[in-house]
């Protein structure tokens, strides 16, 4: 049984110009590659993790509302948690992703449509409760893996343009910016 909690309801929930805020992330790790061809030391493969839609095929990203009580930053280590049973360090802001909802919609946005801020989170640990265990299956995924199978075209975008061009940049001795003065 899981001690964690999932928050519920849109009580607390922000709104800004018409649109629900919401807060994801992208969360990876590196997997040593088995490819024994060749005589360089292993290589690191880096996987992200994906989870199942509640409401139809395909894979998503952690994401959800981003409430009055917590920093945009707390809102996307919440959902990673909730939705996908991991905790790890949120270590890139990689964007702002703006999508119609046809699911939420509310007094405050009938339209539906919200503003995502997506961040990279390198995943530290693998919780083995977790609060939506029961409704989401959780899949290690590569990159192009991870493209092929996203239920959502601006969650496809938030990994190619976000997340993979600021990976590569970073593991190339880039490093990031963290600055999160635009939030």
């Amino acid at each position: 049984m899981c001690d964690l909690v999932a928050r519920t309801g849109r009580h607390q929930q922000r709104y800004e110009d018409g649109r629900r805020l919401v807060a994801g992330c992208i969360p990876f790790r590196y997997r040593t590659s088995n490819d024994e061809t060749s005589d360089d030391e292993p290589k690191k493969i880096v996987e992200v993790l994906m989870i199942n839609s509640q409401s139809g095929p395909g894979l998503l990203f952690p994401k959800g509302g981003w409430e009055n009580d917590e920093t945009v930053e707390q809102a996307a280590a919440r959902e990673a948690v909730e939705e996908a049973g991991v905790r790890g360090d949120i270590v890139q802001f990689l964007g702002f992703y703006d999508f119609k909802s046809k699911t939420h919609q509310d007094a405050c946005c009938p339209e539906g449509m919200c503003r995502a801020a997506v961040f990279a989170l390198h995943v530290k640990e693998e919780l083995d409760s977790w609060p939506e265990q029961s409704t989401r299956r959780r899949t290690w995924l590569t990159v192009p893996e991870a493209t092929s199978q996203c239920r959502y075209q601006w969650m496809q975008e938030a990994l190619l343009t976000g997340f993979s061009d600021w990976h590569d940049n970073w593991s190339k001795g880039g490093g990031g910016d963290t600055n999160y003065d635009s939030l």
